[in-house]
């Protein structure tokens, strides 16, 4: 049977994100909304708001409007905070970008959400003219917040004189379009609404002790919706201090903790392995650390305990994905008690039940399912596949998450196993589709399978199964993985490689990788 959040269900108002976030900031206007956590350079919420108001009103000048979308292809910054909010000001539709992203995948994303400008940096300046150039936007269309010749600049859009545009979004419209690869294949433009990322943020609000004393720090990026929705926008909802990093770095991210004193940190599991294991964090002064809190992949109990008990502070987790703007469930702080490998308890207004994938028969507390979930989170499809959207989202709302749970008779949900075939390599999507087209281009593999595998440090991995072109016996593993990684984003490069004869396949064609896992099984 469906089960219902414990919590009562928040009220969602009917308003744009913009107008959700920047009402009113009152006594905390001059308070520090971004500080740059490696230049200590500050954004008070006032500032903000006059920055997205500018960019709102120059992107207008440039034609930008509503319906229209503006890709955004940066690191974590004050500076993106601004543009992000300033496009959807300007009543425009973000795209994030993952920053790891070649020119290649860049290009593909430009092209399948119809982006009709790039903001980027210049150090990505590089991978998104090449982008640009394949998919027809003119250098003039490419956005350079730091400044590079030839090119708009962030300066630049601030020195307007204008006014922005009247506001014409509904909460209904369009907001963001991160792309995800959902249960299979390769990314898709996933479309969250203005309500989508409103509900979401009340709905975590009540689970968390996040207050406007609060300083959250923001490693994880802001193109992935977990940065997106729980750093960016829930620091700004809940007029906290957000710390930027731009990248992850361990003894900058100790500094920056000790030296700003951020009592909120939000990770991923690698990041829960140094701070467990590495001998450099002894280094600083962590005291300021109330909560760290896991997502974008599951963290495994000993390993969050180990870091709770070395740093004195509650360690939790959640679940979530693209499609649900993204959390669906988590532990809240109040209860440290529960089961560290459980994601806690369905947030407000969400029904999940879970359903056998082979009888497609609801299944009850302590058996396995698939993990259905359903709330005013959940988007509202994949754009331009309406495929992919009937495969995920089904005619009662709910959404087929490709993900295996169970749940207590008190509501408390673990995830166990995976559906889909998606890997999970740091919490980044690895899609073996992608990789297995990939490597198909070589002159020398015949047929090759994509399978996620677990290194010697427990994280999942891609393995490449590789049929050998005949008279080709001089291709090498370290062939194999260079071809790729001259292709691919680097969180999406093949790690391991075996040579076999035969990929094992159904009859109609599909690789059976549960195969290749049971090989996998037996020789490990």
């Amino acid at each position: 049977m469906p089960v219902r959040s414990p919590y009562p269900d928040v009220e969602i108002p009917d308003v744009s994100l913009f107008d959700f976030l920047f009402t009113d900031f009152g006594e905390k206007a001059g308070a520090p909304a971004l500080i740059d956590g490696s230049s200590g350079a500050t954004i008070t919420f006032a500032e903000l708001e006059g920055m997205v108001g500018k960019i709102a009103a120059a992107l207008a000048e440039r034609g930008i409007g509503a319906g229209d979308v503006v890709a955004l292809f940066a690191p974590n910054t004050p500076h993106y905070v601004a543009v992000f909010h300033g496009i959807l000001r300007a009543n425009a539709i973000v795209t994030s970008v993952n920053s790891l992203y070649t020119p290649g995948e860049l290009a593909h994303q430009l092209s399948d959400s119809g982006a009709k400008l790039l903001f980027t940096v210049s150090p990505f300046l590089d991978r998104a003219r090449a982008a640009a150039a394949e998919v027809g936007l003119s250098n003039d269309a490419v956005i350079v917040l730091d400044g590079a010749e030839g090119h708009t600049s962030l300066r630049d859009l601030l020195a307007t004189t204008a006014q922005p545009p009247a506001q014409t979004v509904t909460a209904a419209d369009t907001a963001v379009l991160p792309y995800s690869s959902g249960t299979t294949g390769r990314a898709k433009g996933v479309i969250l609404t203005h309500r989508n990322l409103v509900a979401n943020l009340q709905q975590i609000s009540v689970m968390g002790d996040v207050t406007n004393d609060t300083k959250i720090l923001a490693v994880l990026p802001f193109f992935h919706i977990y940065g997106m929705t729980v750093m960016m926008n829930q620091g700004l909802h809940k007029r906290s201090t957000v710390v930027t990093m731009p990248r992850f770095d361990l003894q900058e991210f100790l500094r920056i903790i000790s030296e700003y004193r951020v009592g909120r940190v939000y990770i991923a599991p690698p990041v829960a392995v140094a701070l467990a294991k590495h001998p450099i964090v002894d280094q600083y002064d962590l005291t300021c650390i109330d909560v760290i809190f896991s997502g974008a992949a599951p963290l495994d109990a000993e390993l969050g305990h180990a870091v709770a008990k070395r740093l004195g502070c509650t360690v939790l987790q959640g679940y979530g994905m693209t499609e649900l703007s993204p959390v669906s469930h988590c532990m809240p702080d109040d209860r440290p008690d529960l089961d560290l490998n459980s994601c806690g308890f369905a947030i407000p207004n969400v029904v999940s039940k879970l359903v056998d994938p082979e009888t497609g028969e609801e299944v009850g507390p302590g058996e396995r399912g698939e993990l259905w979930v359903k709330g005013p989170n959940v988007m509202s499809g994949y754009l331009n596949n309406a495929e992919a959207t009937a495969i995920t989202l089904d005619d009662e709302g709910y959404l087929h998450t490709g993900d295996v749970a169970t749940v207590t008779e008190d509501g408390v949900f673990t995830i166990v196993d995976r559906v889909k075939e998606l890997i999970k390599y740091k919490g980044y999507q690895v899609p073996p589709a992608e990789l297995e087209a990939l490597l198909l281009t070589h002159d020398k593999i015949a047929d090759a399978a994509v399978i996620g595998v677990r290194d010697a440090e427990g994280e999942e991995v891609p393995k490449a199964f590789v049929v050998r072109q005949e008279n080709a016996a001089d291709l090498t593993a370290d062939d194999v993985m260079a071809f790729v990684a001259e292709r691919i984003a680097p969180h999406k490069k093949v790690r391991v490689v075996e040579f076999i004869d035969q990929i094992p396949k159904s009859a109609s064609g599909k690789i059976l990788r549960k195969d290749l896992r049971a090989r996998e099984a037996a020789t490990s």
